[in-house]
């Protein structure tokens, strides 16, 4: 039933149960009252191609056909718990008294109340699983009946086409309310509604073969919670175990060896702890083998149960299904019409599918452009960091190389200053020792030149008086004074 707010004029959609009360738009938030439903109104579409009018189908609200109400069955688990418990009671040994003596109730009613809080868990866990087991049943029960019913009377046709479709789901919906919803009335009833928006039966088929995974998938998820408590069960009697063997040895005591009887007396203690510890684990694995024959028996008739819907939908409905309008018969019309209808689906499956692939392409682009665009970003911030690395050990080299060239340079200068002073010196040594011997020679060659000097006036002096004595006839020989190295004073 379509209708809209009164204050955001938002078009609404509700079930015809709603018809009266009070909702709540969720547009604007404002609670108002939903119109009144007439049952009589009709709607505009016909059946199929058909022109005729058709009455606005009521739907029912689809219910889990396999998942039993949680709180139903959290309240049946509690309720037997206590009553379990409740039972038992009277039937517990009276304090003191020796566990040798205990009659047959009071050892299985010692079980459960030893161990209070491991044993009332179990318990707890054993009527919960329990109690989902049963309700699953009633369900599985109503899923037998409905299978039972014809959901497809010949009586509309022996074929179902777009002519007659509507008239086959109104029957669906003309079933009875208790049996209508379940998993066989369903399927059939959303794949006749497939069929007469989109008559196709190979798609058909593939939405059929999707809903019988649907429900598989639904039937296997509803064990989860009570495999938990399989799991949980026998492992909650373990702890209880520990709990009693902690406590049992806690409890021996052997500070007065010499006194027999207390030491017969706590090793008594000891062993009658340790087998009620035992009981814990044994209650659990009891409880986990009672509860674990009905799942799997459950189970297996569930599976049952949906493979005879598989089998009825397989064998039944698809070959009643014609989408070709009678083609199989020699109709040239109807065979034109099927193979245009299989040209146009295939037309369209196509568009979709390139549309899809166009789509996958541009994304692919876009991600490439982007893959690329992060790659070179990502190789020009990695450039830059190895060029500024490497300027940076340039520089350094240049500095280092700058440094090590002026202080070769200096120490070349200081050699070198060292070396020509050093030379300088010596070449001053080597000039005073040369002019020293040079006057020295100099004034010995003089010394030698006065010596002969000498030596020749007193040569001329002898033959002046040789000369005087010959003939008194004296010869005069001036002497000339030279410049230059050799000459007298």
């Amino acid at each position: 039933m379509k209708f809209s707010c009164p204050s955001c004029n938002m078009h609404l959609v509700a079930e015809p149960s709603l018809s009266g009360k009070l909702v709540q738009c969720p547009g604007c938030s404002l609670k108002f009252q939903v119109p009144s439903f007439d049952a009589t109104e009709q709607a505009v579409d016909g059946y199929g191609t058909g022109g005729a009018h058709k009455p606005q189908r009521k739907a029912w609200k689809e219910e889990d056909p396999t998942n039993p109400n949680a709180k139903i069955s959290v309240g049946i688990g509690i309720g037997l718990t206590l009553i379990w418990f409740a039972i038992v009671y009277p039937f517990q040994a009276a304090p003191g008294k020796a566990t040798g003596l205990y009659t047959g109730m009071e050892v299985f009613a010692n079980i459960f109340y030893k161990h209070f809080t491991i044993s009332f868990a179990n318990v707890l866990f054993f009527c919960w699983g329990a109690a989902i087991l049963f309700l699953k049943h009633r369900k599985l029960k109503r899923q037998r009946d409905a299978m039972l019913l014809d959901v497809l009377p010949m009586e509309l046709g022996k074929e179902i086409n777009a002519q007659n479709v509507g008239a086959f789901i109104d029957h669906v919906y003309g079933l009875p309310e208790r049996l209508r919803d379940s998993m066989m009335v369903n399927r059939i009833r959303k794949a006749l509604e497939f069929f007469e928006v989109r008559p196709n039966v190979s798609d058909l088929g593939t939405l059929m073969s999707s809903q019988s995974g649907v429900d598989g998938s639904r039937i296997g998820g509803s064990y989860i919670i009570v495999r938990a408590f399989l799991w949980a069960i026998p492992l909650l009697g373990f702890i209880g175990t520990v709990i009693g063997l902690s406590h049992a040895l806690s409890g021996m005591s052997f500070a007065e060896v010499e006194d027999v009887g207390k030491v017969v007396a706590s090793i008594s203690n000891v062993t009658s702890g340790l087998g009620t510890a035992f009981d814990a684990t044994l209650l659990g694995l009891i409880l986990a083998v009672t509860l674990n024959f009905p799942l799997n028996q459950l189970s297996k008739e569930e599976d049952e149960a949906l493979n005879d819907i598989d089998a009825y939908c397989n064998e039944v409905l698809l070959p009643r299904l014609n989408d070709g309008s009678g083609a199989g018969g020699g109709d040239l019309g109807a065979v034109a019409d099927s193979v245009v209808r299989a040209l146009s689906s295939a037309q369209s499956q196509f568009l979709t599918d390139l549309n899809a692939l166009s789509t996958r392409m541009l994304e692919y682009s876009d991600n490439l452009d982007r893959r690329t665009a992060e790659h070179q970003q990502v190789a020009l911030h990695e450039f830059s960091t190895q060029m500024a690395a490497m300027r940076s050990q340039v520089e350094h080299l240049l500095g280092e190389a700058t440094r090590l060239t002026n202080e070769q340079l200096g120490e070349s200068t200081r050699l070198a200053n060292h070396h020509l002073g050093e030379s300088t010196r010596i070449a001053n040594e080597h000039l005073g020792e040369s002019a020293r011997v040079a006057n020295e020679h100099l004034g010995e060659s003089a010394r030698v030149a006065s010596l002969h000097l000498a030596s020749l006036d007193a040569g001329i002096q002898s033959l002046n008086r040789v000369l005087k004595d010959l003939g008194e006839k004296q010869v005069v020989i001036q002497q000339v004074k030279k410049k230059g190295w050799f000459s007298r004073d």
